[in-house]
């Protein structure tokens, strides 16, 4: 369901463009704090790498738009329209013209914290992404951008699995999965994935429009989840911060110059090769090598971009959707409000794993008194690159139809733009069940990929088309 009007800003013929950059820190300062990546608690006493808001601002005289990246597991919707709005006022960028998506770091705080030390980096997090975006706008100067990829198959790996018969252990409903996520190392059990992965690393460049062409930005794009394996106890930006850290000296960039990475259709894809020995890593090892990796594939897609262009069609278009919120049977909360009931403790550990804490996520789901979420969904257009901005951990093979069906040459797609709203699987992968398909780990409708698709190739169709 459509919901409200589609703003929509294009030019017509393109000016001279315009571009900035800038990098501002929101590394937490007051400790301690939980990383939010997982099921329980996981405290942190320091930060083990630097945090950022990393903003790029492109104009054409008519169309003004912002790409933001900021290490987070997910920021929602309200904190960012907070920050949005700060950053409008002090440039006049329109809100529906600003992209902010997450990295999706497992190892960081929550950027929606209302109390104690959460609360107090909440703040640094609103003030840190209106700034970059108040820093990049203020930086605009005369400027050329092209897009290009270059493929990094060895570091994506569909996580979902199909296990051979017998293998497969019960889902915290107490139920049988046809796939499992994140099966395990052992061959004996493994059969198959049970979806594709996308290798390639798209990159927008971004440099001086003067003879000597010195670098302003990359924004990269690449469909991993997240690497991990930072040190115990810190939080750490993972392989998004450490490529910003590594990709300027790949373009001989200078202080000013700005990287950043943005998450992409990965909600199944991980850097585990199931079924293959990896050497063990020292903590953070991982990361520094997958980051160098990526960044070394950035710079082969921009040695493939053969013109930086000074004149192209910017637009930006903005729709609301609103979906169904998934809602159990009364089956299912009865199931749940018994698992809840048991009090022995030997008759807890003897229940499928995670099954009080989905319990408890399908008894707050019928609570629920709402029916519907609308989601923000944003389509961009820079010269002959399409960007789709997804707020979901989206499945890879929804990512690959995009790319496929898009009018446009290049095409990314930013996942965790504007909020987070869980995984966001296709109707297939509902009907195999697995972790991102359950009720508490995904809450809308689960045709939701198909009605979203739709409606970024109408909107991808109007950027095309528009003459406005």
């Amino acid at each position: 369901m459509f919901a409200g009007g589609t703003s929509f800003a294009v030019a017509a013929e393109p000016g001279p463009l315009e571009a900035g950059a800038a990098a501002v820190d929101i590394t937490p300062q007051d400790f301690p704090l939980n990383m939010r990546g997982g099921f329980s608690p996981n405290p942190a006493t320091k930060a083990h790498d630097p945090f950022h808001a990393r903003a790029l601002v492109l104009s054409d005289g008519k169309t003004k738009l912002a790409m933001v990246v900021v290490d987070s597991l997910g920021a929602g919707r309200e904190t960012l329209d907070e920050a949005k709005a700060i950053a409008h006022k002090a440039t006049g960028i329109p809100m529906e013209n600003m992209l902010v998506s997450s990295t999706h770091t497992h190892s960081g705080p929550t950027s929606n914290g209302q109390s104690g030390n959460e609360a107090k980096y909440r703040t640094i997090f609103v003030n840190g992404v209106a700034e970059s975006i108040i820093q990049a706008h203020a930086a605009l100067r005369p400027a050329a951008v092209g897009a290009a990829s270059h493929p990094l198959p060895d570091e994506v790996f569909n996580r979902r699995w199909f296990l051979k018969a017998g293998a497969m252990p019960l889902n915290p409903f107490g139920k049988f999965d046809e796939v499992k996520m994140n099966p395990g190392a052992d061959n004996k059990f493994l059969d198959r994935p049970a979806g594709p992965t996308d290798p390639d690393v798209t990159i927008i460049s971004v440099h001086e429009a003067k003879s000597s062409k010195k670098p302003i930005a990359v924004y990269a794009n690449y469909a991993l989840h997240y690497v991990g394996g930072a040190p115990q106890g810190e939080m750490s930006s993972d392989y998004f911060g450490e490529f910003a850290r590594v990709m300027p000296s790949r373009v001989r960039g200078d202080e000013k110059f700005v990287a950043m990475l943005s998450n992409g259709a990965s909600g199944d894809i991980n850097n585990i090769p199931f079924g293959v020995g990896r050497p063990p890593r020292e903590p953070f090892e991982q990361i520094r090598l997958v980051a160098a990796k990526t960044a070394d594939a950035a710079w082969h897609a921009r040695n493939k971009i053969e013109k930086h262009e000074t004149h192209v069609p910017l637009g930006m278009l903005q729709r609301e959707v609103t979906l169904r919120l998934r809602k159990p049977t009364e089956e299912q909360v009865a199931a749940a409000k018994a698992v809840l009931a048991i009090k022995d403790k030997a008759r807890q550990d003897a229940l499928p794993r995670l099954a009080r804490e989905y319990a408890g996520r399908v008894v707050n789901a019928a609570e629920n008194k709402e029916s519907t979420l609308t989601v923000q969904l944003q389509a961009i257009r820079i010269g002959d690159l399409a960007v789709c901005c997804i707020p979901f951990e989206t499945f890879c093979e929804i990512g690959l139809e995009l790319k496929d069906k898009s009018p446009l040459k290049q095409t990314m797609v930013v996942g965790l733009s504007n909020s987070r709203h869980g995984y966001l699987p296709t109707p297939q992968q509902h009907r195999w069940g697995g972790y991102e398909t359950w009720l508490g780990t995904n809450w809308v409708q689960e045709d939701t990929s198909d009605i979203l698709i739709k409606h970024l190739l109408e909107m991808l169709g109007e950027l095309t088309n528009s003459e406005s």
